[in-house]
């Protein structure tokens, strides 16, 4: 047994040190950390990552709280924390022989002052606490958002660049950067979200996995509602998944993560793909599915590639972009000969089954570079006799189905840029975009085979989404509570469904806003009895009236019996009321918000307003999501292959959220 030491750190009043003196118990959680040599760095890590408790908490981004009553008046030294304090600019040995000569010359003019001058002087080198976290707050913002390597900080170029800049400040290292500055940060702005969360009523998620270069697998979650008249985004988490993501492991790690951010009762509905695993775990947390518009519309323009006829001729266009991508003296003619017919200097583009419209983009691409391509393709320099046949294959009746396809697949490809857009892409588009579609996919009687084989294909897919009886109704009373298409549904069943949902929501939040039984009385004595107590108001003494109202007392008096004479509306008329004054209204166009349309109508569609937010903040696709592991896929990159998952999910959440 190893001899006992003396417990020094503030570690140990969360620890039981074990009998074999090597080891030590988790007061909190049980667990046995190694502790070997009286080393206490396990047993600080273990408190910061598991149970939130760190002892050199960095309180340099404490300004940036939402609370401010919350943060600390006192101002907490940096220390060891962060190497950029004050204390730390005082031992800069990288003085030039000039701040040498005018340290010298200090030292003997102070040495002449009194006292008291001396410490002004001495003063005046330093900077002060403030602006040294204002500093480190900046060099933290510059590495987080320009999602620069953590050694930056530690290279002799960053160094001087901030002396030059500041001779006084001295840049924190990457030790401290890594481990105090940016998860202190992540802390305060983790914090701020939570706050701002607890006013939200309702919100919708979407979620979507991703393995990184590392062949790490994440699952990201972000929320989405509506706030002062704008839909609000927020990346909840982005985290490392270590086990079989089944549909039952995925709710539970999406549940979780609601559940520490406060808002899985607010949730209503959740945008995920078509993975199976995602549709059990969203059935497990009895949320709303909607099935990722966007993807709905990649899957049916992936059904052209089953079809022959435009396989063989895709692929044929296809090997020419491919040879002509390939060979570098190709690439030099190609440019000649866009010169020669003042066509734009655009590459041609190769298509990816998987990836979206891409199929469109290379034909749109085609059908705009084919002079230059049939150019090029006679050149003597590149075209060789191996090369004629294929070459030769591509001719006038290529090029008009192409412009055929461009033309019908248009509309295809602007409903999934519309759907994967960050500004107002709501369930609400979803069917009036269909049946945009719907018109631009029946086959017409003068249709060529081409043309009638590419809207049978796509509609034959496209028929088939979100006809489940929750999907169908939830997506009819989107639409018409958006005001740019509350006209695309000619169905009065929709109206009803719309006055029962107004009518019980605010039911419920009226019954809400009721005080509790126990609200009414006051608490006795020691034996729990009751004393009723008679508490009188004093009600406010009456304004003096002006001389205006005292002149036309009569009139207002009138004027007040014939509203109290009135008959009160119940909440089912003034429901009644609203929807008919919401009819009557005109549509907006679609470049308008409707989240903002309905903030400016709350005084006079308070009931509705209420209603619509319910609808507005569930998304029409997942790309949110998509756009998180885009930036993921900069964070965890192979030069930064070693970055551990926490700390990568700090950084997706700061570059994200901030």
């Amino acid at each position: 047994m190893a001899p006992l030491r003396l417990k020094r750190s503030k570690v140990w009043l969360h620890f039981t040190l074990h009998k074999d003196g090597n080891r030590a118990f988790c007061n909190h959680c049980k667990l046995l950390i190694t502790s070997a040599g009286g080393n206490t760095s396990n047993m600080h890590k273990h408190l910061r990552t598991q149970h939130g408790i760190n002892f050199n908490e960095c309180r340099v981004f404490d300004a940036l709280r939402s609370d401010s009553s919350q943060a600390s008046t006192t101002t907490v030294a940096l220390g060891a924390n962060t190497e950029g304090n004050s204390g730390d600019l005082e031992q800069d040995d990288d003085r030039d022989e000039t701040g040498s000569l005018a340290d010298s010359e200090a030292s003997s003019t102070c040495s002449r002052l009194p006292l008291a001058s001396i410490f002004v002087e001495a003063g005046r080198n330093k900077m002060s606490q403030a602006k040294v976290e204002e500093c480190h707050r900046a060099v933290t913002k510059f590495v987080v958002k320009g999602l620069h390597p953590f050694s930056t900080v530690d290279a002799p170029e960053f160094r001087e660049m901030t002396k030059v800049l500041n001779p006084k400040y001295k840049a924190p290292s990457r030790e401290s950067l890594t481990n105090h500055l940016i998860p202190a940060w992540y802390g305060v702005e983790k914090g701020n979200v939570i706050s701002e969360l607890k006013t939200v009523s309702k919100a919708a998620i979407t979620a979507d996995g991703w393995t990184s270069f590392c062949q790490d697998h994440y699952l990201t979650v972000t929320l989405h509602y509506v706030s002062n008249g704008q839909v609000k985004e927020k990346v909840l988490k982005t985290k490392a998944v270590y086990q079989s993501q089944t549909g039952s492991a995925v709710a539970e790690e999406i549940d979780y993560i609601l559940e520490e951010y406060g808002v899985r009762e607010k949730v209503v509905a959740a945008t995920v793909d078509n993975a199976a695993n995602m549709d059990v775990a969203i059935k497990q947390l009895q949320i709303v599915k909607f099935p990722c518009f966007a993807h709905t519309l990649n899957l049916g323009a992936q059904k052209l590639y089953n079809c022959t006829a435009i396989s063989n001729w895709a692929a044929r266009v296809r090997a020419v972009v491919v040879w002509m991508k390939r060979s570098h003296m190709a690439k030099v003619v190609l440019k000649e000969k866009q010169d020669l017919l003042k066509l734009p200097k655009h590459m041609l583009l190769l298509d990816v089954r998987t990836r979206w419209n891409s199929l469109y983009l290379m034909m749109e691409r085609f059908t705009e570079q084919f002079p230059a391509i049939q150019a090029a393709a006679i050149d003597p320099r590149i075209r060789r006799p191996m090369e004629k046949e294929r070459l030769d294959r591509i001719g006038n009746e290529d090029l008009r189905k192409a412009e055929e396809f461009v033309h019908l697949m248009r509309k295809h490809y602007t409903s999934t840029l519309a759907v994967s857009s960050d500004k107002s892409a709501t369930c609400g588009e979803i069917l009036p975009i269909l049946q945009k579609l719907e018109q631009q996919y029946t086959v017409q009687e003068g249709d060529s085979a081409f043309t009638r084989s590419i809207k049978e294909n796509i509609w034959k897919d496209l028929s088939k989404r979100y006809q489940g009886t929750d999907i169908q109704r939830f997506l009819e009373e989107a639409t018409i509570l958006d005001p740019r298409f509350k006209y695309k549904v000619k169905s009065d069943a929709v109206w009803d469904r719309i006055r029962e949902a107004a009518i019980t929501a605010n039911t419920v939040a009226a019954r809400d806003e009721l005080p509790g039984e126990g609200e009414t009385q006051r608490e006795g004595c020691e034996d729990g009895e009751e004393e009723e107590v008679e508490e009188h108001y004093a009600l406010p003494p009456p304004s003096k009236k002006t001389a205006l109202e005292e002149l036309f007392e009569e009139e207002d008096n009138e004027l007040q019996s014939i509203r109290e004479s009135q008959p009160r509306l119940s909440l089912a008329q003034k429901v009644d009321q609203e929807i008919q004054f919401y009819k009557s209204l005109p549509s907006i166009p679609c470049r308008d918000s409707a989240a903002l349309w309905w903030w400016n109508k709350q005084d006079t569609l308070p009931l509705l307003s209420g209603l619509a937010e319910n609808y507005l903040c569930v998304q029409a696709s997942s790309t949110p999501s998509e756009r998180v592991f885009s930036t993921a896929g900069d964070t965890i990159s192979p030069e930064r292959s070693r970055i551990l998952p926490e700390k990568a999910d700090m950084l997706i959440f700061l570059q994200k959220n901030c």
